[in-house]
């Protein structure tokens, strides 16, 4: 009788004008929401309890393979990276020391600005090295404070110019050098980026060591030896083969070696030839150092060569297809020089056979 009680009483309440319809939200109905989040959560709560209890008595359960093969597998990821073997990796980041390189260890990789490039450089940057770059590198030590890779591109560009050298000895070609500095027994240069050695024995006794110093030989390899790192020339070998192949009327290609105010000191092979300045043009020149400069490469026509006293006088001004050219283009001028050569000799070929048939009549007899 006590539960009609109760809701005799509670039907006889007026409701509030507050109150909401009791229809909107029943005791029965609130019961039934809390009771759905409580079982959800608890049941959360048994599986982050099971999850917890599992790793703290085996931290390994339902993994499929063990800590020991974990290690292992690093282990094989890494094999092979020691000192003198080569990987592949692509540069991260670069800065003013060098670049760090992914090579997909469980190590880091540095590259030092020294060991970036074969010849000195102020940044990575001017070695062609960039974030996203892929390369092939050198492994040379390891930083024990860290414990990252040291790595070298330099030893790789040294072994592909130490090819190069090998190669150009084979073929007997003769190289350009720029004179870099001196030691007690010749001059030191640079080729292909490496440091060769010319005796002074190689090199003609006109020359000093401060008239050559920064300017560029024609050199000959005498010795290409990776294993005991030498690498020595000459330059007297190439005046010789050089001298041999000078004809009068032969075009020849010579670096300007200086500058007079009477014309040009010509480097042909070693052998220093006079390119009068009456002879750079038929355009009249008052100064030489507008149309040519130290260090200019340039192809002109050999007038004479006195062998003994080693005179060599040169022309350009015979190679001009139109006068002036070597003022207006002197790029066209060395472009047909060998066809405006041709021309030349044909011209003295003619002109020698005319003057051979026409040769004057022998004076009449006195009486």
């Amino acid at each position: 009788m006590a539960i009609p009680l109760q809701l005799s009483i509670f039907r006889s309440s007026p409701p509030s004008s507050s109150s909401q319809p009791l229809q909107r939200l029943t005791p029965a109905a609130a019961v039934a929401i809390n009771n759905a989040q409580t079982r959800e959560r608890l049941k959360l709560k048994d599986l982050f309890r099971e999850a917890r209890e599992r790793c703290v008595r085996d931290p390994m359960d339902g993994v499929e393979f063990t800590l020991d093969e974990f290690h292992r597998a690093l282990d094989d990821r890494d094999f092979g990276i020691e000192v003198g073997c080569k990987v592949k990796g692509t540069v991260l980041t670069t800065n003013s020391d060098g670049a760090f390189v992914d090579i997909s260890g469980k190590s880091s990789a540095f590259l030092p600005l020294e060991e970036s490039c074969i010849y000195k450089i102020k940044h990575v940057s001017e070695a062609g090295i960039y974030p996203g770059l892929q390369q092939e590198f050198v492994v040379i030590g390891e930083n024990v404070v860290d414990d990252s890779v040291i790595l070298s591109l330099r030893l790789i560009q040294c072994d592909f110019a130490w090819e190069r050298c090998q190669q150009l000895q084979a073929e007997d070609v003769i190289i350009k050098s720029k004179v870099v500095g001196e030691n007690k027994g010749g001059i030191l240069v640079v080729v292909e980026g490496l440091h060769g050695f010319v005796p002074f024995s190689e090199i003609p006794k006109k020359s000093t060591t401060e008239e050559l110093l920064d300017k560029e030989l024609p050199l000959r390899f005498i010795e290409v030896d990776k294993k005991q790192s030498q690498l020595v020339l000459s330059n007297r070998k190439t005046m010789t083969n050089t001298q041999v192949q000078i004809e009068i009327g032969s075009v020849v290609i010579g670096t300007v070696h200086s500058l007079r105010p009477y014309g040009a000191l010509i480097d042909v092979g070693g052998l220093i030839g006079l390119l009068h300045i009456s002879q750079i043009s038929h355009a009249k020149i008052s100064d030489i150092a507008t149309v040519l400069h130290p260090g200019d490469t340039l192809k002109v026509m050999v007038l004479s060569h006195d062998e003994e006293r080693k005179r060599l006088s040169l022309s350009t001004k015979k190679l001009e297809p139109t006068p002036g050219d070597m003022i207006r283009d002197p790029k066209l001028v060395f472009e047909k020089a060998d066809e405006t050569a041709e021309s030349f000799k044909r011209k003295i070929v003619w002109i020698e056979e005319v003057a051979c048939t026409e040769l004057p009549k022998a004076p009449p007899e006195l009486d």
